[in-house]
């Protein structure tokens, strides 16, 4: 909640209401903590100063956030909207230009802003007069980075500099062409850039900067890691980014939980790798070593059919022998079977988790090649289980103990994986509150009477917001921690939190995994979905799960990943009266033919909302080749007729946090109660 003297200070318009006056017995109630900040600000001079610069900032346009969710490994679709900024760059590019240029030349304004350096090897390729060509392109880069960063303090653009280019780009970005007195001056500073043959790095770096600019921050909404091939190469690219956040979804925690040492987090990453054919990110991502389990496959399913367990490959760039295909085939049954061995101990371990019914491998009657699932008897697609005993079905042969030893082992000591995984614990939680945004990636456990359902941890209960945080610290207990006893609690739970019918990353009764894999019947497959799900697209429900984290109704949002959007059969990723959206739109290459379109991302600038929906992106040579870009339609637009401030965001109320201690600061010096310090 904002304190009464935050509200009053961004409320006031006038010069006189600002002022705010503090009594002597104010002040000397703070008088400890005013006397550490004189340290920082040690006259009135310097106090008055930081106010001024302060009030400033908090009248400047909001910056422009960025949502996505549901990434999936889509490295290079990821990497695309991330330069085009969901289309920022392009608007800007069109309202800078308008009717000057050809849509043509806009085209290539922008692929040279997205790709600058391979865009320059084509240019260079065909170009007659090149360096007519460079001061064209650095006028125009000019405009576009002068429009990008208007919204933005000096000192803030000056940070994102280059630090090579920083005192000629703060040059150009402050002085214009126009004015007669420096017209002379801006050219020759084009002009000399061309003429010491710097030209190159010099136009790279400013597109660098106009794709910093264009997004203030980043929010990912979960689900960076599977099906894809390129998880690493995004959390490389994330965790490099200026401003970001990140809510992780289940398949984040998966990773998470396989670094720790879950086993059966392990098997389930190896296991989805493979089903989809994805062996770059294990192997050369994390020098995750996939020879022993080969070698065990080839040896232990060699003379069995594993069709089914052949790899999906949605990529047509992606090829693979028939050859290579029947040994991924064979390693993909020989990991599938030691994660539903490795899940089902987890289970027995841990009663409280009440996944009973999850403990498949003992319902198969291993003579008729059946499973009885809920009274009902079904033919297997698969029989052929070497490993299994059917009087102790969930104990590892020494051999896959030993594959799971050396997985976990390279899983634990990765070093990449590490880093990557310190990032997500830096950067992330389960959720996260910021400027009336609400972010999680699945859902809040809920009853159907929409209160906030009980979930035990640990042997206590948690609900709602608190359920939440003490998740979060189990998360970082599990992957952070040393000895202490409960981490192996911590370590196990990680599991439960993929899959988990109360784990508010999934909230689904069960995840049928076996049964998609060796069932054809597809009533077995379905994953009836918790309450949420449902109770979400009612505003009132939006209301109260807002109100639980301290958010008030109007003006806030709740955004959601997880679920894609099913676009092709209508459904709309705005629901409860635009209360909560849900921007899972199909990154993936998986789901696409399910969603009918390549994802959503959400824009939040300073006139309010854009979501926006893209085409599936074919590829980044095509992008630069061809300067095809990402399709992208603004489904909804939310626009506010005043133009937001950093005043009306967080930051603002930080700000304006640290305006009133200034201003205590002032009237302590003024009353002879702190000194100066000149």
């Amino acid at each position: 909640m904002i304190s009464a003297d935050i509200s009053t200070l961004l409320n006031k318009r006038s010069k006189m209401d600002r002022h705010i006056h503090y009594s002597t017995a104010e002040i000397k109630a703070d008088l400890k903590y005013l006397e550490l900040l004189s340290r920082s600000f040690p006259t009135i001079a310097s106090a008055s100063t930081e106010i001024i610069n302060l009030e400033a900032i908090l009248n400047l346009p909001k910056g422009t956030e960025h949502f996505l969710t549901d990434i999936h490994g889509e490295y290079e679709a990821f990497q695309h909207v991330l330069k085009n900024a969901s289309g920022t760059v392009k608007r800007k590019v069109n309202e800078i230009f308008g009717t000057t240029l050809r849509e043509a030349e806009k085209k290539d304004l922008c692929t040279l802003i997205y790709y600058p350096r391979e865009k320059l090897k084509l240019v260079k390729q065909h170009e007659t007069d090149i360096c007519e060509w460079y001061e064209i392109m650095l006028n125009r880069l000019v405009k576009v980075c002068q429009s990008v960063s208007s919204k933005y303090t000096r000192s803030k653009v000056n940070k994102a500099l280059p630090k090579d280019f920083s005192y000629i780009i703060q040059e150009l970005l402050h002085e214009t062409e126009a004015d007669p007195n420096k017209q002379d001056y801006f050219k020759q500073i084009i002009s000399t850039i061309i003429s010491t043959r710097r030209a190159d790095d010099f136009i790279a770096a400013m597109c660098e900067l106009i794709q910093r600019l264009a997004i203030d921050r980043l929010h990912v909404i979960g689900d960076i890691y599977d099906r894809g091939p390129g998880a690493h190469i995004i959390m490389d690219t994330i965790c490099a980014y200026h401003d970001f956040d990140i809510q992780w979804g289940n398949h984040d925690i998966l990773w998470m939980g396989a670094y720790a040492g879950n086993d059966a987090s392990i098997a389930n990453a190896v296991r989805i790798a493979l089903r989809y054919g994805n062996v770059e990110t294990l192997e050369e991502g994390y020098a995750i070593n996939l020879l022993p389990l080969a070698t065990f496959a080839m040896e232990t399913y060699k003379d069995v059919d594993a069709a089914i367990y052949k790899p999906r490959i949605k990529d047509p760039e992606r090829m693979y022998s028939e050859y290579e295909k029947t040994i991924m085939a064979g390693m993909h049954k020989a990991i599938a079977i030691i994660q539903w061995k490795l899940e089902g101990q987890i289970i027995e371990r841990h009663p409280d988790y009440r996944m009973d019914d999850r403990l498949l491998l003992g319902r198969i009657d291993y003579a008729s090649g059946t499973i009885n699932i809920d009274g009902t008897e079904y033919q297997l697609k698969d029989t052929d289980f070497p490993t299994i005993d059917p009087g102790n079905p969930y104990r590892l042969t020494e051999a896959e103990s030993q594959i799971v030893g050396l997985l976990h082992n390279s899983f634990v000591n990765s070093e990449r994986l590490g880093r990557h995984i310190e990032c997500l614990l830096s950067h992330g939680s389960l959720y996260l509150s910021c400027n009336n945004n609400l972010m999680f990636h699945a859902s809040i456990p809920m009853n159907a009477d929409a209160s906030f359902k009980d979930v035990t941890v640990d042997g206590e209960t948690f609900s709602g917001k608190r359920l939440l945080d003490r998740l979060d610290t189990l998360v970082q207990l599990a992957c952070r921690g040393g000895d202490e006893p409960e981490r192996n609690y911590a370590i196990d739970y990680m599991w439960y939190l993929w899959c988990g019918p109360d784990s508010p990353l999934f909230d689904k009764s069960k995840m049928t995994t076996l049964e998609r894999y060796l069932i054809d019947d597809p009533a077995t497959h379905t994953e009836p979905r918790g309450n949420y799900y449902t109770l979400a697209d009612d505003a009132e429900v939006c209301d109260k799960i807002l109100a639980e984290f301290g958010l008030p109704a109007e003006g806030s949002h709740i955004i959601n990943g997880h679920v894609p959007v099913r676009t092709l059969k209508g459904e709309n990723p705005v629901k409860a009266g635009g209360k909560r959206l849900v921007i899972d739109g199909g990154f993936s290459k998986a789901y696409q033919p399910h969603t009918g379109i390549a994802g959503y991302t959400l824009v939040y600038h300073s006139r309010g909302f854009q979501l926006v929906e893209h085409e599936p992106f074919e590829s980044q040579v095509k992008a630069i080749e061809e300067g095809l870009d990402i399709v992208s339609n603004t489904v909804v637009s939310e626009h506010k007729s005043d133009r937001m401030r950093v005043r009306d965001t967080d930051k603002g109320r930080e700000l304006a946090s640290q305006i009133i201690d200034l201003n205590k600061l002032l009237a302590a010096y003024r009353r002879g109660l702190i000194k100066e310090r000149n």
